[in-house]
């Protein structure tokens, strides 16, 4: 190895959003994470929704739009079809 190119590697402490904390080893010597495997549902056996930045409820608001525009063009569909169409009678005036 060249000397003095390589970073210094040592203790290093992570700090996870859910407030486990661990050490390891690193050439940082502070590490900040969203999910540690003190929370992470592999780990955990549990679920748990992990939303960035509003895209769950930005996925439910776009299904529930799609919904509601699905029902509404099947009801005028159905309004469509009862409604008998007109004909219009022709009268001969000789």
């Amino acid at each position: 190895m060249k000397k003095d190119i390589h970073p210094k590697y040592g203790k290093s402490t992570v700090k996870c959003a859910c407030g486990a904390t661990f050490e390891t080893g690193s050439t940082q010597p502070n590490i900040q994470v969203e999910i540690c495997s003190a929370c992470h549902p592999f780990f955990t056996g549990t679920q748990k929704l992990v939303d960035t930045a509003g895209r769950v409820d930005r996925f439910k608001a776009k299904m529930e739009k799609a919904a509601a525009l699905k029902k509404a063009t099947s009801e005028k569909a159905a309004v469509k079809k009862a409604k008998p169409a007109k004909k219009e009678e022709k009268t001969d005036d000789k």
